[in-house]
């Protein structure tokens, strides 16, 4: 099949890791696939596989922003014809609205993946940009999906995101002490997250939970990784509580193994989540986990087996339960070992490739 993946930038983030882990596997096994994306950090690794990178304007949050559609769209219709295009596969509602057109006006199938929730605004209803298949990355976003935008069962498909045991991997034989050295992290106990800065993750309430961390470990660090509209808020209140000096805040990493590797807790306290990709890599490098009790977080967390739930918006809670890790490394190091099993097996890297393929062959074949 011929393949052409669009998203909004190849910068760190859990949408950039599921491409890059679905695109190398399709090309690992024999496809041609190619990718449309603004560019960003990560755009080597995706070369690097022999993945053929199309650069298109499309780095924009606005589904209505007619000059970076537009210009995109009419970007890729020659690719798409020159290079026999079979499938579009989106991963955003701003390329979800590109895929829908470059489909109206080619033909080509268009499969789109949720990431997470969408509000049921009247720009969404009244313009859904209906895929031919949309793929939910956890069985709360199917729900979200039938119940909030009335999709059709036989036009979604559950299909869970697969890790890749090589991307948690160190490539070269450190200890932590030298890993952190290069981060620039001093010695203590590593809390942390990573994900794009914005409300709806909950950093806000796990820099509040770090302050009594902080009171009970003093050497404690907070590694917050990812880049986002608030890290000028993000920054200012650990400055309010005067947590600042242990509070380190990276954009991005040169290698996202060493980022787990040095973490003793690792912590997703978002408002709402599809499935949580960084959380499902935390778990596959067997590190203590800590989460709140919403949307695809429930599916990953069994509480008190192999990590730790909590509410979501609940500061003191996070406190407690990463006290709790903190002060327990043997019961920690138990819980970070049942939550790489679990990960290796329920969510198999080979599975996702299989399932997606599937998909593709329907949307060619009519038989969806």
């Amino acid at each position: 099949m011929n393949i052409l993946f669009i998203t909004n930038h190849l910068n760190i983030g859990g949408i950039t890791s599921y491409v890059f882990s679905l695109a190398a596997g399709l090309k690992n096994k024999g496809h041609n696939v190619y990718l449309a994306s603004s560019g960003g950090d990560y755009l080597t690794r995706f070369t690097g596989e022999g993945i053929i990178f199309i650069p298109i304007p499309i780095r924009t949050k606005s589904e209505i922003n007619v000059f970076k559609i537009g210009a995109s769209f009419l970007g890729l219709l020659g690719h798409i014809r020159e290079k026999q295009i079979q499938v579009v596969h989106t991963n955003s509602r701003v390329t979800q609205v590109l895929g829908h057109l470059l489909k109206k006006r080619t033909g080509v199938a268009h499969v789109t993946t949720w990431h997470g929730f969408f509000q049921p605004r009247w720009s969404r209803k009244a313009f859904p940009c209906k895929a031919d298949k949309t793929i939910a990355v956890s069985e709360q976003v199917r729900k979200h999906l039938l119940n909030d935008f009335q999709a059709s069962q036989k036009d979604v498909e559950l299909i869970y995101n697969g890790i890749d045991p090589q991307k948690i991997r160190l490539k070269e034989p450190l200890s932590r002490s030298e890993v952190k050295a290069r981060l620039g992290i001093k010695d203590g106990p590593v809390v942390g997250i990573i994900a794009r800065l914005s409300e709806v993750k909950g950093h806000i309430y796990l820099i509040r939970a770090m302050k009594g961390v902080i009171s009970e470990f003093p050497d404690a660090r907070l590694l917050i990784v990812g880049e986002g509209r608030m890290e000028d808020e993000l920054a200012r209140l650990c400055r309010e509580l005067k947590i600042d000096k242990n509070v380190t805040f990276i954009a991005r990493a040169r290698e996202i193994a060493e980022l787990y590797y040095i973490m003793d807790v690792f912590v997703m306290p978002s408002l709402n989540e599809g499935l949580g990709l960084g959380l499902m890599e935390a778990m596959a490098a067997s590190k203590a986990v800590v989460g709140s009790a919403v949307g695809g977080i429930k599916d990953l967390i069994k509480d008190r087996e192999n990590g730790l739930l909590v509410g979501a918006q609940d500061a003191e809670g996070l406190r407690k339960a990463i006290l709790e890790l903190l002060n327990d490394p043997a019961g920690a190091a138990i819980m970070g070992n049942k939550a790489r099993v679990f990960i290796n097996q329920n969510f198999s890297l080979e599975k996702m490739i299989g399932r997606t393929e599937e998909v593709y062959s329907q949307c060619l074949n009519g038989t969806g």
